[in-house]
Parts: structure tokens; C-alpha cells; sequence
């Protein structure tokens, strides 16, 4: 297995209290699940674009804000029209992938567990809401999280998501774990560090601190002391 490589480290960081997680591409990879169960929706509405949504073209979208996304693959829609589609895209998501889960990423849930004793742990995605709880209830994961927050519940940035559930739980001290230069934004404007999984999909500009497999969190937070 890779090390941990570190970049831009702080040699005097405060004691981290919480850990705030990225969903897609950091946790599971659920592609798969999401365009099969948006392709059930634009085959019920052909008018809406040309072809059934590629994996290749929902991986690009990932980390997106909702109405980014709608916008991406429904080009030929009004605004109205992509806010109908995306719901029924989102409803049909949700309930498919309760039921049938995603690819989790190798030892997630015993490497939360173990992030679990020392740390608060939170999702904080641009999903719709359900998207987080169906990822929960597919893995029994109930365990593992103190609060999650989305997009879906207030139409925030992640960003003012991730101040929002570092307030509501009296978290001074955090670090947010993403794969995209848009989780590394979101830290930014929380004013806490970036941990970039480097396994996931997307790329980050200049991340505090590196991972090349989610089992190596737990040896990198032990040293940000």
C-alpha cells in the first residue's frame, strides 16, 4: 500500500475534534446505481435529451451542485422542466440505492468505526436529500455518523453546509475529506484543512494533506497534532 503523502503540512495544528466526509469518490462509488436509475427516467421522457445518461457523463457530474447537473444533461430543457426531471431522477435514485447499496470503498466501515472512538463524524454532500440516508440504510452505517447535511435540505453551498454542521455541533477543530477541487473549496471556506482521496474522481489544486486509500485516515489524523 501506498504512504500517505502530506503536503503544505502545519507543524502546530490544533487538536482535530471532527472529521467531515465528502460522499461520492470518497466513501463509495454508487455510478453505477445512479445512472441505471436515471436512465429508468429519461426512457419514461425521450423529449428531454438524446440518449440514455454514460457512466462516463454522470462521473463528470459528481460533487456538482444539483442544478449544475441538471443543466449538464438536460441542456435542451428549461430551468422548470430540469427541476421535474432531476426530483424524479433523485426520487428513483434514492429508493434504488437503499435498496441496493453502492461499491463501498475497501474497510470503510471498520475505518469508521475506528475514526468513530476518537472523532465526531459527519457527511456533508451536494446531494439531495435522502441521497446520504439511503447510504446509511443500504450499509448499516447507522453507527458511524453523528450528523449529516446536503444541498437537498437548504440549497447551500458545501461550504456553508460544512460551517452550518461544524456550528450546529459545537465543532472548533475539523478537517474535510473530499476528491474534488470543489470538496477543497468547501474546506476553504469552513477555514478547515483538505484532506484529498486521491482514489477518487476528481482532482484537487493544492490539498493540505493526501490519501491514496481510505484506511490511511486514521494514521494521517494521528498526526495532526
Amino acid at each position: 500500500m501506498e504512504r500517505t503523502q502530506i503536503a503544505g503540512a502545519q507543524t502546530q495544528n490544533p487538536q482535530i475534534e471532527a472529521v467531515l466526509f465528502d460522499l461520492d469518490g470518497t466513501m463509495w462509488d454508487a455510478v453505477e446505481g445512479i445512472r441505471k436509475s436515471w436512465n429508468q427516467v429519461v426512457e419514461n421522457h425521450p423529449e428531454c435529451r438524446e440518449g440514455l445518461i454514460s457512466a462516463e457523463e454522470l462521473s463528470g457530474c459528481l460533487g456538482l451542485p444539483m442544478t449544475e447537473i441538471a443543466e449538464r444533461l438536460f441542456p435542451q430543457t428549461t430551468v422548470k422542466q430540469q427541476k421535474i426531471l432531476m426530483d424524479e431522477c433523485c426520487a428513483v435514485e434514492n429508493e434504488y440505492l437503499r435498496k441496493h447499496g453502492g461499491i463501498l470503498y475497501p474497510k470503510l466501515e471498520e475505518t469508521l468505526l475506528q475514526l468513530k472512538k476518537k472523532y465526531k463524524l459527519f457527511v456533508v454532500s451536494n446531494c439531495q436529500r435522502g441521497y446520504i440516508e439511503s447510504f446509511i440504510a443500504a450499509h448499516n452505517l447507522e453507527a458511524c455518523f453523528d450528523d449529516i447535511e446536503c444541498w437537498g435540505n437548504n440549497e447551500l453551498p458545501k461550504g456553508e453546509n460544512n460551517k452550518l454542521i461544524m456550528k450546529r455541533n459545537h465543532v472548533t477543530n475539523a478537517v474535510y475529506v473530499g476528491d474534488t477541487a470543489g470538496d477543497e473549496e468547501s474546506a476553504r471556506v469552513a477555514g478547515i484543512p483538505f484532506i484529498y482521496a486521491a482514489y477518487g474522481f476528481g482532482k484537487a489544486l493544492s490539498p493540505d494533506y493526501t490519501i491514496n486509500a481510505f484506511t490511511e485516515l486514521p494514521e494521517l489524523l494521528e498526526r495532526l497534532v
